[in-house]
Formats: C-alpha cells, structure tokens, sequence
C-alpha cells in the first residue's frame, strides 16, 4: 500500500477503535540495535517507586541523546503523518511529549488503567490532546506484560475505569508500531513470564501543551545543537504561533546558533489569517489618520 493511503488507512483506525497497529513499520535490526544502545541504561536504571509506575518495573527517559537510533523512531515520516491527522485540528505543530524505555520485570503487577490526557486540566471528549506510539523490544504477549487497550474508551471519557474483560492485548513485535489515543484508556499487563517485557513509548501531543517530559530542559541547547532542525523543533526550539513559546520575543531556535547578542527585537509570529487581519488594521488606522 502506498504511504499516504496506509497513513489515511491508520488515522482512520486509530479515531475509531482508540488504537491500531502498524506491522513492520522498521525492520527488526534497527530495534535491535535501539535496544543494544539502551542495554546498559537498562541495567543501571532503578526499579520504579509508586504503584503507578509499579514497583516491578524500570523506566527512564531521555531516548535521543542515549541512541541516535531513537530519532528514527520519532521522525518516522508514517508515524508523523498519522500523529499530525490526529492531532492538527486543535493545533498549529505538534510536539514531541515522551520518550521513555520500559521493562517490566516477572512478578509486575497489572498497571492501573488511566489516560494519558488527564495529566492536563482541560475539557475532555471534544479534543485530542496526545497519541501513543508504543514500539515493543521484544514481543508483547498477554502472558508477559503486553499494553491493554480499551477499545472505543475514547469515545465515553466519563468511565474512569472499565471491566477488565473488555481489554485486549495486541500481540505486536520488534518492528511493528502500537498507537493509541490519549483518550484511550490502557495500562501495562502483569508480567507471569520468567524474560523480562521491554519497549518504548515515544508520545506526541498539542504544541501549546506543557509536554509529560520537559524537552528544554532534558535536551538543552547544547544537545540540541546537534539534532537536525526537524527534530530540534519537535523538542521544543520552534514558536507555536501565534508567539507561543518564544525566547526575547524570537524563535527559541536562535539558542542552537551559538552566542546570542545582548538586545534582541521582538519579532511576529502570527498565523498567516492573523497577519492579514493585523495588516488590514493598521491599514484602516492610517487611513481614519488622515
């Protein structure tokens, strides 16, 4: 299937089901390598504290500057496409919310069931705030931990919690590609295996939200230097117009170009219909002067 069909083929299942799966999305050697990168961070890391984060479970964040594999997984042109169908009625660029490794160990609970949108206070059923795009290390499986997905939850956002029969569990493997909504509730799966289940969540939301994971600050212009001007701007170093998220009035993409001067002018950056709007009132001012 040709590229824009199979992205119009996924947004349309993701808006009705909640979720869908693209099958091998990559190839299986690029998440094995992925996955190669992250080995020691994984052995290093922690076990999580909180029962939401569960107790049997590691998790870190940080993916771009710990395997320079991640970004292809960010900037997946299919992926993209599909996260901006979803997302761009209620914003003017999307931007990069979370990327984050999990690994639940043997023994791990079920995770409790939630959505990912309501970490922001806002009207829900009316918006999309964010889409998951779970990408497994290894195979998900019921049996050891696979996400559970809801089913058209995103369409009653009233019910905090549903019968946990209702659920599915997606077999997906390396290479394939997991999305669900924010709306959709999910959780992570009991872990009775003896291997640990491992994966990847890498998240997109709304560009004029405070994002789950801090960009600036998890990749500051010292590290963002040193991504392309693409992704540079999904993290963050990009205005949300009209003059949302600027740095003495410019595009904070001024701070990857090295030293700034010391008095900078503050430039517009406005919507193109509100360029118009803002001309022709300047115009019907000079003219009520003369």
């Amino acid at each position: 299937m040709r590229p824009r069909l199979e992205a119009e083929r996924l947004s349309g299942d993701l808006a009705r089901e909640g979720w869908c799966v693209a099958e091998g999305l990559v190839a299986p050697a690029t998440i094995a390598s992925l996955e190669h990168d992250l080995d020691p961070r994984f052995a290093a890391t922690p076990l999580c504290q909180g029962t939401f984060y569960g107790a049997r479970t590691k998790r870190f964040g940080g993916l771009l500057k710990r395997s320079p594999r991640a970004a292809e997984l960010v900037m997946h042109p299919m992926v993209l496409e599909v996260v901006e169908r979803l997302l761009s009625p209620w914003c003017e660029r999307i931007a990069l919310n979370l990327t984050q490794a999990i690994e639940i160990h043997p023994g791990a609970l079920p995770q409790l069931p939630h959505r990912d949108q309501d970490m922001w206070a806002g009207p829900k059923g009316s918006i999309e705030y964010l889409v998951n795009v779970m990408w497994p290390l290894t195979p998900f499986t019921r049996q050891n931990g696979g996400t559970r997905l809801w089913p058209h939850s995103h369409e009653d956002q009233d019910e905090p919690v549903l019968p946990e029969a209702e659920a599915l569990v997606p077999a997906v493997a390396p290479g394939d590609a997991l999305f669900f909504l924010g709306s959709t509730l999910h959780g992570g799966g009991a872990n009775r295996a003896t291997t640990v289940r491992r994966g990847i969540i890498i998240s997109y939301c709304l560009g004029w939200l405070k994002p789950f994971e801090l960009q600036w600050l998890v990749y500051p212009p010292a590290i963002a230097r040193t991504f392309a001007p693409d992704l540079a701007a999904l993290v963050g170093y990009a205005q949300h117009r009209p003059n949302l998220g600027n740095v003495e009035g410019q595009c904070p993409s001024i701070l990857l170009r090295g030293a700034l001067p010391e008095h900078l002018p503050a430039i517009d950056a406005l919507r193109p219909d509100q360029v118009e709007a803002a001309a022709a009132f300047l115009a019907s001012q000079r003219t009520g002067d003369k």
